[in-house]
C-alpha cells in the first residue's frame, strides 16, 4: 500500500525534472521511467522479497549474456557454406569397333579369367618354394603370387598333391609324374615316373606316394628318384603274349584280401603315415603308407593295432575296420595322424590322434588319441532349432576336420503348419574343429584348441536366386581343399559358361562367370596367394591368378577377384574335352590346375 501512495508524489517530481533537464528521445524517458517505478515498488519490501528477486534477475542476466555471448561467437566463427561437389560421370566404354566377344572381355573380369582357362590350360602354384615345388625351375624361397609352372603350360591333369619337398600329379593319360627336391636334387622340371598304370588319383605319406589305378588297384613306391632305382622291380607283363619285364622303378601293390567278386578300391586317402581304402561295396581298409614309422596314433581305426601286435605279412597289408561293418561309407579323408569316414546315411566317424580336438570331441590329456571310429553327434549342434542335420561331405588337414551339412527344417509339437513355417527349407552349414591358432577354424578366432566343432559364419546359411528354376537355392561348397596349415572353399552356386553359344546368350553384354573361392588359414609362406605375409581367420577372396595380364588385355584399373571355371567341354587342340579348374591346398602351398 505504501508504494500505491507514494505513485502521484513521483509523477510531481518527474514533471519538475523534465522542464529543467534538456528534451531527450521518447525511448530515453520511457526507460528511466521503468527503472524509477520499478526502484519505487521496491520499498517496503522485505528484506528476503529483495533478495529473491536479485538472485532471479541475475540468473536471467546471465541466460541473457550467454545466448548473447553464443550468438556473437556465431556470427564472428560461422564456417563458410561448402563448395558445392564436382560430380564426375564415368565416361562410358568405348565400344565402337569392338567385337561382341572384345566386349564381354572388356565388361567382365570373370568372363575373362573362363576365357583365358580354356585357351591356356595349366598350373599355377604359390607358396614355400624351399623343396622347388612351386617353381621347379627357380632357386626363390618364396612365390608370393600364382605363377605358372610352364611344364604343365596345355596340360590336363587327373590329380596333383603337393609336399613342401615333392610333388607328383597324375596326367590326362594316366601316368605319374614327379619333381622337389625331395624327388631328386638336380631335377628342374617334373619327370614322368610310373607310367602305362592307368592312375586316376594320387596321395602322399611322408615318404611314399600312393597311387590308384582306375581298374582299383593301388600302387606304393618311394618319393625318393633313388630308392625307386635301386629298390626291387616287379615283374611286369607286356604287348607280346606270355613275355614280362621288369619294371622301371620300384613299387609295392597293396590289395586287401577277401574282396568280393565285383569289388574294388574306389577312393584313398594318406595321412603321413596311415592309408585308407575305400571299396566299391561301402568297405573300409587302413594300411601303413610309411616306411619310416608305423601308425601309432589311432588312425588305422584298429583298436590295439601296433608294429609288434600286427599279424605276420607285408608291414603295409590292409586291415578292414570291423567297427564300420554295417555302415556304407561312401567318403573318406585324412589329416596328419586322424581319419575320418562318412556313411550313406550322413552319418560321420572320427578316430585317430585328438590332441588338438579335431576329431570333433574335447581332448583328453589322459587319452589324446581314440583308436576306434567314434560317431560324432552333429545333432547336438542343432539341438532347440527345428532342424535336422544331415552331414554331406568331410575333409581333413593337418590337425582340422572340417563337416558341411544340409540342415533341414522339420515341424516340432507347436509349430504351424502353413507354408509359411518353411518347413523342407535346407541350410546348408559349414562346420570346423582342431588347431585354429593360424585362423584354420575359419571363425575370426584365434582358438589354440577346439573340440566341439564351430559353425563357419562365412560359409554357412548362403542363399542365392536361381534364375532357370525361379527358386531361391541354398550355396553348398563344391570342394574344399585343407592343407596342412591353410585351407580353401571352392562354392557350388550358379555360374554361366554359356555366352555367345546361342541366340539367347549372344548379345555383346552376355558374360561367364564361374564359381566363388575363398582362402584362409596360415600364410606364413604366402601359401594364401594374397602377396601378403599375414595369417587369416576368416575366409576371403584373392586376385585373378593372372591379374597383370588381365588388367593390360581389358585395360581396367580396379581389382577383381579370382573365380574358379566349373566343368565344360571345350575345344583343347582340335578335340572336345569336359574340364574345370580345381584347387589343391598342399604344405605351405597351393596350387590350381586344370582336370578332367
Amino acid at each position: 500500500m505504501q508504494s500505491v501512495r507514494q505513485a502521484p508524489r513521483l509523477h510531481r517530481e518527474l514533471s519538475k525534472l523534465s522542464q529543467r533537464i534538456p528534451p531527450r528521445s521518447r525511448a530515453v524517458e520511457l526507460r528511466e521511467l521503468h527503472t524509477q517505478r520499478t526502484t519505487a515498488a521496491h520499498i517496503g519490501l522485505s528484506t528476503s522479497q529483495i533478495l529473491l528477486r536479485c538472485i532471479l534477475g541475475l540468473g536471467a542476466g546471465t541466460l541473457a549474456f550467454q545466448g548473447f555471448r553464443r550468438l556473437h561467437v556465431n556470427e564472428l566463427h560461422a564456417e563458410a557454406p561448402p563448395a558445392p561437389v564436382e560430380i564426375t560421370i564415368e565416361k562410358s566404354r568405348k565400344t565402337k569397333g569392338l567385337s561382341k566377344e572384345e566386349n564381354r572381355d572388356a565388361i567382365s573380369s570373370q568372363h575373362l579369367q573362363v576365357k583365358k582357362s580354356w585357351e591356356n590350360p595349366g598350373v599355377y602354384a604359390w607358396g614355400s618354394n624351399s623343396g622347388r615345388v612351386v617353381a621347379p625351375d627357380s632357386d626363390e624361397a618364396l612365390i608370393k603370387t600364382p605363377r605358372r609352372i610352364p611344364y604343365f603350360d596345355g596340360t590336363l591333369l587327373r590329380d596333383l598333391k603337393l609336399d613342401k619337398t615333392f610333388g607328383a600329379a597324375i596326367t590326362e593319360k594316366g601316368d605319374l609324374v614327379q619333381w622337389g627336391i625331395g624327388y631328386s636334387k638336380d631335377a628342374r622340371a617334373p619327370t614322368p615316373t610310373l607310367t602305362g598304370k592307368d592312375l586316376k588319383s594320387v596321395t602322399l605319406s611322408r615318404d611314399r606316394i600312393i597311387a590308384l589305378g582306375s581298374k582299383g588297384k593301388v600302387y606304393s613306391l618311394p618319393v625318393s628318384k633313388e630308392d625307386q632305382a635301386r629298390g626291387p622291380k616287379l615283374s611286369e607283363s607286356t604287348w607280346i603274349p606270355f613275355w614280362n619285364s621288369r619294371s622301371r622303378v620300384s613299387y609295392r601293390t597293396i590289395q586287401p584280401k577277401d574282396l568280393g567278386w565285383t569289388e574294388k578300391i574306389i577312393s584313398i586317402s594318406s595321412g603321413l603315415e596311415n592309408l585308407l581304402l575305400l571299396t566299391s561295396a561301402g568297405r573300409l581298409f587302413s594300411a601303413a603308407s610309411c616306411s619310416e614309422e608305423f601308425p601309432s596314433r589311432g588312425e588305422m581305426g584298429i583298436p590295439g593295432l601296433t608294429w609288434s601286435t600286427k599279424p605276420e605279412g607285408p608291414y603295409d597289408q590292409p586291415h578292414e575296420i570291423t567297427t564300420l561293418r554295417g555302415f556304407e561309407i561312401v567318403a573318406i579323408a585324412t589329416g596328419d595322424y586322424h581319419s575320418l569316414a562318412l556313411d550313406k546315411e550322413g552319418r560321420a566317424f572320427a578316430f585317430g590322434d585328438n590332441t588338438s580336438g579335431q576329431l570333433g570331441f574335447d581332448p583328453n590329456a589322459e587319452s589324446p588319441y581314440i583308436d576306434a571310429p567314434s560317431l560324432l553327434p552333429i545333432s547336438r549342434l542343432y539341438s532347440g532349432t527345428s532342424l535336422s542335420p544331415l552331414v554331406t561331405s568331410i575333409s581333413a588337414g593337418g590337425t582340422n576336420s572340417f563337416f558341411t551339412v544340409d540342415a533341414t527344417r522339420v515341424s516340432q509339437p507347436g509349430d504351424s503348419t502353413s507354408p509359411s513355417t518353411g518347413l523342407g527349407r535346407i541350410t546348408a552349414d559349414t562346420w570346423a574343429c582342431g588347431q585354429g591358432i593360424l585362423g584354420m577354424l575359419g571363425t575370426g578366432r584365434w582358438t589354440h584348441i577346439q573340440g566341439t566343432p564351430v559353425k563357419i559364419k562365412a560359409l554357412s546359411g548362403l542363399f542365392e536366386w536361381d534364375e532357370t528354376k525361379n527358386v531361391v537355392i541354398p550355396i553348398r561348397l563344391k570342394r574344399l581343399s585343407v592343407g596342412s596349415t591353410h585351407a580353401s572353399a571352392t562354392m557350388d552356386n550358379v555360374t554361366h559358361v554359356h555366352a555367345g553359344t546361342s541366340s539367347a546368350t549372344d548379345s555383346r553384354n552376355d558374360t561367364n562367370w564361374g564359381a566363388d573361392v575363398v582362402w584362409w588359414g596360415g600364410n606364413e609362406y604366402y601359401q594364401l596367394g594374397m602377396g601378403k605375409r599375414n595369417n587369416v581367420s576368416v575366409p576371403g577372396y584373392i586376385a585373378p591368378l593372372d591379374s597383370l595380364a588381365e588388367r593390360e588385355r581389358a585395360k581396367r584399373k580396379e581389382e577383381h577377384r579370382f573365380q574358379i571355371t566349373p566343368r565344360h567341354k571345350v575345344d583343347i587342340s582340335g578335340r572336345k574335352v569336359s574340364m574345370e579348374q580345381r584347387v589343391e591346398c598342399g604344405r605351405m602351398c597351393s596350387a590350381v590346375y586344370s582336370g578332367v
